[in-house]
């Protein structure tokens, strides 16, 4: 009898499944794995806040996973569902998404029970402050040691709030800024770090793209453009995902998935109106389109090239793996398809591009950011004006030989870059290694049966490096 809903293994759970395959094909202690596997430690914090002339108590976490790097690195979700089993598993996911992407963060997570739909932003701002002040007497909250980013429920808003409350507890701090990433750029963030983890994920899929024999496993050729896309959560990862597809790649969004339900329009959508309309109306529902599903997860199982699912955990089981149509899965979130409903969707020949590599575009340029406030300059300050005077003398050069360059072209090749491109470029350059290291590493290991437990092996192998070099205090 097939297993229902309620048999899914947790989330932390599902981390440690595909850890344990992943170890299983790699020459390391045993005692080492068993310690990698594991959080370093765990702090849960409660505290009070008078709201409206009473007393609400809140709940919080923050997880280090591993500290074989320093700082630790990982977002802090808001959301009334959290919980320490969560927290614990997303920490996980930073360390082996540190590692395989190549930035030298340990990995660490941060979660606090609590809807900020249902509070005013003065009351959030309260809460927030005061969960950092827990988390910055603990140093859970430093440039040097352990540095958050957002996540669900939180963003460059409440990064700011961070950064300020560190600021007022550790003025002397001349790194004080590099305490949190994800920050408004006015207040020492870095230019690309909001689309960051969307524009990652279009970075993994047009590297996939590039690749024949890795297309031909999906059943998919050419390149994204004409594709068809449903993605699964409309915020900020799925909405810039989503759009960057549709307007610089030529894909065809068909299918949005809301929590009030599902887009489907077999001619695409328009993803800037559908957010336009969801940020008036707080969901999609009433949005003109082709079908509109009741149920967002019947969505999901409509025929289509690529599924990207970019909100929560667990949207992909094993009570609707069976009924999967989509030929690649591109995890855009964090754990969206569960351990066992993989197994079913890999047996059906269902293609899949791991959360652990696909979503880490985010903490890449939450890295840029922390070297930029460690430096205390923008990238590019000191170096864009003379690119273009040399990159100018170059054109006039060729020109004075006899051949002219168009004007469009020559303002283009002129062009220094400034700190946005140069964001992009290390997005880029950091997406296109990692996955070329992962399809490599897939291919030439005959027991290594994904991409995942290929990317997972390559992270837990560089972890173990570190502490079989580095030795073990004392």
């Amino acid at each position: 009898m097939p297993k229902t809903v309620t048999q899914e293994k947790s989330f932390r759970e599902n981390v440690n499944l595909s850890f344990d395959l992943a170890a299983a094909t790699l020459d390391i202690p045993e005692g080492l794995a068993y310690f990698i596997k594991g959080a370093v430690n765990v702090y849960q914090v409660r505290f009070p806040v008078r709201i409206h002339g009473r007393f609400e108590s809140f709940i919080g976490w923050r997880a280090v996973h591993s500290n074989h790097k320093l700082p630790v690195k990982g977002g802090i979700r808001f959301s009334p569902m959290v919980t320490q089993d969560e927290v614990e598993a997303l920490a996980a996911l930073m360390s082996y998404k540190c590692a395989l992407v190549n930035v030298p963060f340990g990995g660490t997570k941060g979660g606090l029970v609590v809807d900020p739909k249902k509070y005013e932003v003065d009351i959030m701002e309260r809460i927030t402050r005061r969960f950092a002040y827990e988390l910055i007497k603990k140093d859970l909250i430093n440039p040097a040691l352990n540095v958050p980013a957002p996540d669900m429920g939180t963003g460059p808003r409440e990064m700011a709030w961070i950064a300020d409350t560190y600021i007022q507890h550790r003025p002397t701090d001349i790194n004080h800024l590099a305490c949190v990433t994800g920050k408004p750029v006015s207040a020492g963030g870095i230019r690309g770090r909001v689309e960051a983890t969307g524009r990652g994920v279009v970075f993994g899929l047009r590297e996939f793209f590039r690749h024949a024999e890795d297309k031909k496993q999906a059943r998919l050729e050419g390149t994204l453009e004409g594709k068809r896309i449903i993605v699964q959560g409309l915020g900020n990862v799925g909405y810039h995902a989503a759009k960057i597809l549709q307007n610089e790649d030529g894909a065809k969004i068909i299918g949005i998935v809301e929590w009030d339900g599902g887009l489907y329009d077999s001619a695409g959508l328009n993803v800037d109106e559908v957010a336009e309309f969801k940020n008036v109306h707080g969901g999609v529902k009433g949005f003109r389109c082709e079908q509109f599903y009741e149920d967002g997860r019947a969505l999901m199982e409509e025929e289509c090239d690529i599924l990207i699912p970019a909100a929560m955990e667990g949207v992909i089981t094993l009570e609707n793996a069976p009924r999967i149509q989509a030929k690649l899965i591109a995890e855009a979130a964090n754990g969206p398809v569960t351990f066992d409903a993989e197994t079913v969707l890999r047996k059906r020949g269902v293609w899949m591009i791991p959360d652990i590599y696909l979503n880490a575009g985010g903490v890449i340029v939450s890295y840029f950011e922390w070297i930029k406030n460690l430096s205390h300059i923008r990238f590019g300050r000191m170096t864009r004006r003379w690119e273009e005077t040399q990159n100018e003398l170059l054109i006039q050069a060729l020109e004075s030989n006899g051949h002219k360059i168009e004007g469009t072209l020559a303002g283009k090749l002129m062009a220094g870059p400034g700190e946005l491109e140069l964001v992009l470029s290390g997005l880029d350059d950091s997406m296109r290694d990692a996955f070329q290291h992962m399809r490599e590493y897939f291919w030439r290991h005959e027991n290594v049966e994904s991409y995942r437990i290929a990317a997972m092996a390559i992270a837990i192998e560089k972890i173990a490096n570190s502490y079989l070099e580095m030795g073990v205090y004392p």
